[in-house]
């Protein structure tokens, strides 16, 4: 989470990738290594947008969104990075939006409070409307709070460990999103397969007050997240024994947490809702 943001000066993604280019519709896109700046240049053939890449959301294992600003406004890049492809593509969300002008063609409009949100998840120290004192990337201060009190007076931070499963899903849904917040106002469907506190409230077997099934019970946020299958088993038979399950005795989450497209994404996502999966079923929202 330290990685989760850089500026376009700094993302190794674009220092690596110094031209990368796309086509989509009548529209071409290319962002270009030039000095010290990644330039973001979009272009129908009669008239050219560009702007350098002011921001790089995402730390690349999935791939990187870009942001830009113009006349104090910021703009969500209409193409993003994506790893599986090393090259561009639409961002998520823009495959059914219809760009009536080249602004439009070269990204989204993101209303304030939603970049406040976006900054906040993805730095420290980010101040309603001002990122002068920002700090890219998700440092200790941004979850176990203001260290200046705890350097003066040796106070505690702030423990999560004692938070209950139900706060504890609260807390990380601040950026992963709670159940609440999907439930009241989406998205539905596949498209919330990546918001894990909400997916692992519908689980039949999740329990607010069995903190076995709290996102630390799985997932060491001070460490890159395990991608290991079978490093999950300990986890699932804190609760099951072997003999619960007829099919297999390892490797539980291949089956009962299934790996899902997410269309635009280019790459599948851990489903959070722990459930036995049928065949052809529909996607349980």
């Amino acid at each position: 989470m330290t990685r989760s943001l850089f500026s376009g000066r700094d993302s190794e993604i674009l220092r690596s990738h110094p031209k990368l280019k796309a086509e989509t519709g009548s529209y071409s896109y290319e962002i270009a290594r030039i000095g010290d700046q990644s330039i973001y240049t979009v272009t129908d053939g009669k008239e050219t947008f560009r702007t350098p890449v002011e921001w790089a959301f995402g730390q690349g294992s999935v791939g990187q969104t870009f942001a830009f600003e113009r006349d104090g406004r910021w703009y969500e890049s209409r193409v993003s990075y994506f790893s599986s492809l090393h090259g561009l593509d639409l961002t998520i969300g823009m495959q059914n939006i219809t760009p009536h002008n080249l602004v439009e063609a070269a990204g989204r409009l993101v209303p304030a409070k939603e970049i406040d949100r976006c900054f906040d998840c993805h730095a420290t120290h980010v101040v309603k409307s001002d990122i002068s004192k920002m700090i890219p990337g998700v440092q200790c201060e941004r979850c176990h709070g203001d260290t200046d009190a705890h350097v003066r007076s040796g106070s505690a931070m702030r423990k999560l460990g004692s938070l209950s499963t139900e706060n504890m899903s609260d807390f990380c849904g601040q950026c992963h999103r709670t159940w609440s917040e999907i439930a009241s106002n989406g998205p539905h469907g596949i498209q919330n397969v990546r918001f894990q506190p909400y997916r692992l409230g519908n689980s039949k077997c999740y329990d607010a007050a069995d903190r076995r099934i709290r996102c630390t019970a799985c997932h060491d946020p001070h460490r890159a997240v395990e991608t290991s299958v079978a490093a999950y088993d300990a986890k699932c038979l804190a609760c099951h024994t072997v003999k619960t399950c007829s099919v297999a005795k390892k490797e539980c989450v291949r089956c009962h947490m299934p790996r899902l497209d997410l269309p635009g994404a280019h790459q599948k996502f851990t489903d959070h809702t722990i459930r036995v999966v049928r065949v052809n079923e529909q996607y349980p929202d």
